[in-house]
């Protein structure tokens, strides 16, 4: 049977063979990008070392992807001819590229380094969508807490909801902490991922139970990024509220609570 609302634990370029053949509408994910990432606290991703370990997925998420569909690719701009050959070679068409401009820098070399990239890649000739997005978006820093790579969902959403309609299924083979399919969750979508670590494999179904628990707030769109009302906050105690405003990534918030807490010995 087709896993579904899953986060499955293992190595995506065995289990995505498991898959049958044109079964989810949308693939958001965000690899590997053959670097050695470390950050500052001595994080490291798993399969980074080596490209090739992983760039070969490409041909069976082209496989399990539906016909005149897409597939969104965050990538590393060093490798990017690895990541067009894996690309091209199983299939996939760039049909777009979107840049999230940084306020800050995370790097400096020859130059200071203010953006994430994706590549939008075609399978097929997909419908253009009735509202395009901008192919220069906001950055959303999602502070990192969970995973050294970890995406804002605020980014993510504005990609599921333009690239995905509703009840469709969103994949990411590549799931890390889960980012993709909270996002797939809050936005009406289902959602299947794959993740190699044990550690961020339970994380991401952590946080997707305890939205499944607690259904976000219908969502407003503001320059492209999703941003929660706060007109009927839940009645919740500190560790719960701590929790909540984590997960919609209010983090400024959230440390303002732990701080509390921490003071107040809740």
């Amino acid at each position: 049977m087709f896993p579904i609302n899953q986060v499955l634990q293992g190595d995506c370029t065995r289990l995505l063979r498991q898959l049958p053949n044109e079964c989810v509408d949308l693939i958001v994910t965000d690899p590997p990008y053959g670097v050695r990432y470390q950050d500052r606290f001595g994080r490291t991703v798993a399969n980074d070392d080596d490209p090739s370990r992983i760039l070969g997925a490409f041909t069976d998420l082209y496989r399990v992807l539906k016909s005149d569909s897409v597939c969104i690719s965050f990538y590393g701009w060093g490798l990017v001819d690895d990541f067009f050959r894996a690309w091209r070679s199983a299939g996939f068409r760039p049909v777009g590229h979107i840049v999230w401009v940084k306020e800050y820098a995370s790097r400096a070399r020859f130059l200071r380094y203010r953006h994430e990239q994706a590549f939008l890649l075609a399978k097929g000739r997909p419908a253009l969508p009735a509202e395009p997005l901008d192919d220069i978006q906001p950055w959303v820093y999602s502070g990192n807490t969970d995973h050294p790579t970890q995406k804002a969902v605020r980014i993510l959403t504005p990609l599921i909801e333009t690239f995905s309609r509703r009840g469709q299924v969103v994949l990411d083979p590549f799931a890390g902490s889960g980012s993709t399919l909270v996002a797939a969750l809050i936005t009406g979508r289902r959602y299947l991922g794959i993740e190699l670590e044990q550690k961020y494999c339970a994380l991401a179904r952590n946080r997707l139970a305890y939205l499944e628990r607690n259904p976000t707030y219908p969502r407003a769109t503001v320059a492209g990024i999703k941003n929660e009302p706060f007109h009927s906050p839940p009645a919740v105690a500190l560790g719960q509220l701590f929790q909540w405003l984590n997960e919609r990534e209010h983090y400024g918030l959230a440390r303002t609570v732990q701080q509390a807490m921490a003071r107040y010995g809740r």
